[in-house]
């Protein structure tokens, strides 16, 4: 019988991980394309679902692409794509259920169990969410768990006998947060945490998305937001010069035949962005990492002399100006010994460990990072679990009526930090019936409320004198039916094999086109540097392609693949170093022998 594997996911705004613990030490998975991260884009094509790199692919030619889809966790909110509206937990269960797919193929049989990462501030409605998301990935998830407290278990793992205050500053795709954490003989306590779940890498993106978008306007007359099409490449290409401005003081932005308007020359878009401008550009939104650090120490009770490890956490950390900033604000070089985009779903594995019994000396104590509590009279709430409290835990109170005679109250449960219940969030509300009549402030009214090891809520009410007694678990507002979740889990186990098999041919499809699309591209961007020879070698290799693509050809096309795009990445350098003068055949197009 196969050992019990508890896999650790990261799943996240941009991209998702997923890591298991081999002998003692967590080991993140490539996914099918060999890559560590994968990222967390769903694509619809021809009544397929394709995830991935092959999705993040067709962001810019495909509409029915979804990227991001974690800011939605929690709400109502829908999405449209290949024809239909989709909640929230089903594109989430899609990116699961291909990271769960992986990892079975790396271990060798079949995977059921997750332990998966939120973001600290993730409220109750996004953890059932997420919890939800696995169930219909077909994962039992054993816990959720806080991403900068995973960080801080993988960082950990190997000093379990050293007393260390750590801080881990959390910047997401979508999210950031702050936590702060003791480790000490083998137990990781989170003292703090604080966030801002508007905040993440995403927003430095869209810096340079609306900076492209002036100039285009400036430049061009064009309102190029009206262009679903263009804004998707504009949005890639932001990415990419944000990555590029990491390592690089300017970033070349060369988008060819970005804008095709009626009667008029393509619009073509050459701009080179300084890290300087890009800095300035978005100093506001580094301003805004300064406040959830203050209130993480204070909450804690510590001073910035008392933190005695700096980790940063999700790739966007890898920007100077945030490195600068974090490093300014707490007088620390932060720890580079982690890698930023892996360390949260190592640390995920590493509780997987735990929880199934491979790892025996690390206890985890997480925290609830906002106050819980019931409205009373008036609209002013009061608090029964403070923010920053140690779960799981169960705390009561003991409340009376605010009328003669009342025989019923109604519990109103937020979540927040500000006096009055209107100014929070609402968790939802139940009755408790069946009070005996007594005159105001007679009837006893014990509240309870109890928060497990994911953060998720149970509220109970009880009158004294009558027995009387309720309860609630307070789900995601838009939660799915036990029925939709059965119907969804059912159909993903039917199809599975049919689903793989087809998802591999589009796979091969979308490499094809990919490859194409930058085959011709390489030629117009390069007709001024490409010989005769070149150019007709470059085209037949691009019409055999083609050719085998609306054969449907994979297996001769997935053969081929390799060898062209080989081939291609040769000559394309040959065309950017310009090292065309000579007139030999470029190495990589091979002419076959013949027979």
């Amino acid at each position: 019988m196969a050992k019990e594997v508890i896999i650790g996911i990261d799943l996240g705004t941009t991209n998702s991980v997923v890591s298991i613990v081999d002998n003692g030490t967590p080991v993140v998975l490539e996914n099918l394309n060999g890559k560590r991260t994968t990222p967390s884009v769903v694509s619809f094509k021809d009544g397929e679902t394709i995830v991935g790199d092959n999705a993040k692919n067709q962001i810019e030619t495909n509409p029915d692409t979804i990227a991001s889809i974690k800011r939605l966790m929690g709400t109502k909110q829908t999405v449209k794509a290949n024809g239909k509206e989709y909640k929230p937990e089903e594109i989430s269960a899609m990116i699961l259920s291909n990271l769960k797919k992986y990892a079975e193929e790396k271990i060798g049989h079949k995977v059921d169990k997750a332990v998966i990462t939120v973001p600290a501030y993730f409220n109750n409605a996004q953890r059932e969410s997420t919890k939800l998301a696995g169930k219909i990935a077909g994962l039992e998830v054993m816990r959720i768990i806080n991403e900068p407290t995973a960080a801080a278990l993988s960082f950990g793992l190997d000093k379990t006998d050293e007393e260390k205050k750590v801080l881990v500053f959390d910047l997401g795709g979508g999210t950031f947060d702050v936590s702060i954490l003791e480790l000490a003989d083998g137990t990781f306590e989170v003292l703090s945490t604080a966030g801002d779940n508007d905040l993440g890498g995403d927003d430095w993106d869209n810096a340079i998305v609306q900076w492209l978008v002036e100039k285009i306007q400036k430049e061009h007359n064009y309102n190029v937001r009206d262009d679903k099409m263009a804004m998707a490449r504009l949005k890639q290409a932001a990415e990419k010069a944000k990555i590029d401005l990491s390592s690089s003081m300017s970033a070349n932005i060369s988008l060819p035949f970005l804008i095709f308007v009626q009667g008029s020359a393509p619009i073509n878009v050459e701009a080179t962005l300084k890290r300087s401008e890009f800095e300035q550009m978005t100093s506001s939104l580094l301003e805004r990492t300064k406040a959830p650090i203050d209130r993480a120490l204070a909450d804690a009770k510590l001073s910035l002399s008392d933190i005695t490890d700096v980790l940063l956490v999700g790739g966007s950390t890898r920007m100077p100006a945030v490195q600068a900033l974090v490093e300014t604000k707490l007088g620390k070089k932060p720890n580079k010994s982690v890698n930023p985009d892996e360390v949260v779903a190592m640390g995920a594995a590493i509780q997987g460990a735990v929880l199934a019994g491979d790892i025996s000396d690390i206890l985890l104590v997480d925290v609830t990072p906002l106050t819980l509590g019931i409205e009373t009279e008036h609209g002013v709430v009061a608090s029964l679990i403070d923010r920053n409290t140690r779960i799981p835990i169960t705390k009561s109170k003991t409340f009376t009526t605010a009328a003669d005679n009342q025989t019923a109250v109604t519990i109103h449960i937020v979540q927040g930090e500000r006096k009055l219940a209107k100014d929070n969030k609402s968790l939802g509300m139940f009755n408790l019936e069946g009070i005996d009549p007594a005159p105001r402030g007679m009837a006893q009214i014990e509240v309870s409320f109890t928060i497990d090891a994911n953060g998720i809520t149970t509220v109970a009410a009880k009158d004294a004198k009558s027995g009387k007694q309720e309860s609630i678990v307070i789900k995601n507002s838009s939660k799915l039916s036990d029925e939709e979740i059965d119907r969804m889990v059912k159909d993903a186990e039917a199809n599975r094999e049919a689903d793989e098999k087809r998802a591999q041919e589009i796979e091969t499809e979308v490499r094809a086109e990919t490859l194409i699309a930058k085959m011709k591209q390489s030629l117009e961007e390069n007709k001024d540097k490409v010989n005769e020879e070149q150019r007709t070698q470059t085209q037949e290799k691009i019409d055999e392609l083609q050719k085998l693509l609306d054969e449907k050809n994979y297996d001769e096309l997935k053969a081929k693949l390799d060898e062209i795009d080989k081939a291609f990445e040769m000559i394309a350098k040959q065309f950017q170093n310009q090292e065309t003068k000579h007139e030999n055949q470029p190495e990589g197009f091979k002419e076959e022998d013949s027979k």
